[in-house]
């Protein structure tokens, strides 16, 4: 009999979370279908075992782990245009947001994706629309994030954000953004709450703003070696459960964003929902970034964004 085929899953979150759920989703789909011919494994949370967040990238890339899940951020060093996905306010609704990503502009960041990496992307897991919380004060319009030491993802995009909106932006990964807020050397960050409740951010940032300001996409990458090799069959079951997975997820996260809000708010947090007037100074704050991007990379990306 040939040995089972090997299928190591991982990513950086509780077993309890959307995106965990998701993977043991698509494991039990392949052990239905393959039974004993194929021998899945997850590893929930790469953090528990002493790696930064963003190791899983080369942990995929090198077949360490078979599958994994990022935010697109995270590559924007090695494939610039990516900050596309940074930009601010480029979405306006979950539903444009998600038929941009399902639609031209995912399958565009696939193809940059794995002209450069080696990878094989097969869908993207929702993150979703980002808050700000932070310990010192409540944040209307950008003069109340003045000063204040925010972590952002490794994305020059975020940078430049911030530092339009009058934040410190320190470009950290994950694991020392949680020991930073632990400790209170940082003042505010930037999640969709669900993160932010996962990571007990919660218990350290009493005001909490819903800006909106970045909609993120994990995408959901396999050791491209790995999958190239497999039967047909085998390829063509994991795409097919990768893709049910995707609605998968986006369901829970929904209901897990509003399980975040519940637990932000019994925790004794403040939650500044802005007005209209507020939100246009956000936007008018960080137009020159977005204005930054049209001048380095056009307008391909943007007539890609289905309207809302």
């Amino acid at each position: 009999m040939a040995e089972p085929i090997q299928i190591r899953m991982g990513g950086y979150g509780p077993p309890k979370t959307s995106f965990s759920r998701a993977l043991k989703f698509i494991g039990d789909r392949l052990v239905s279908e393959f039974g004993d011919r194929v021998d899945v494994k997850y590893v929930w949370n790469i953090m528990d075992l002493g790696y930064r967040g963003e190791e899983i990238l080369w942990l995929v890339e090198s077949g360490v782990l078979t599958l994994g899940y990022q935010s697109t951020s995270y590559q924007t060093d090695r494939i610039p245009e990516l900050g596309f996905a940074d930009l601010p306010f480029v979405f306006a609704t979950t539903e444009q947001a998600r038929a941009a990503i399902d639609g031209r502009l995912g399958a565009h960041f696939t193809r940059l994706i794995e002209a450069k990496a080696n990878y094989r992307i097969l869908g993207y897991f929702e993150n979703g629309f980002r808050k700000i919380s932070n310990r010192l004060r409540p944040v209307h319009v950008p003069a109340d994030l003045k000063g204040m030491r925010i972590r952002v993802l490794p994305s020059d995009v975020q940078v430049r954000t911030f530092d339009l909106l009058g934040a410190v932006p320190l470009k950290w990964d994950l694991t020392e953004a949680i020991a930073a807020v632990k400790a209170g050397t940082i003042d505010a960050q930037e999640n969709p709450f669900a993160n932010t409740v996962t990571y007990g951010v919660h218990k350290f940032h009493k005001f909490h703003t819903v800006t909106n300001h970045f909609y993120l996409s994990r995408p959901i990458f396999l050791h491209r070696p790995t999958f190239d090799a497999w039967p047909k069959e085998l390829r063509e079951a994991m795409r097919s459960a990768v893709k049910d997975a995707v609605v998968f997820q986006r369901e829970l996260g929904v209901a897990e964003e509003e399980e975040a809000r519940q637990a932000i708010l019994a925790e004794g947090c403040e939650i500044v929902e802005l007005t209209p007037e507020e939100h246009r100074q956000f936007a008018a704050a960080v137009e020159p970034v977005i204005a930054d991007f049209r001048r380095t990379f056009g307008e391909e990306m943007f007539r890609l964004v289905p309207k809302p």
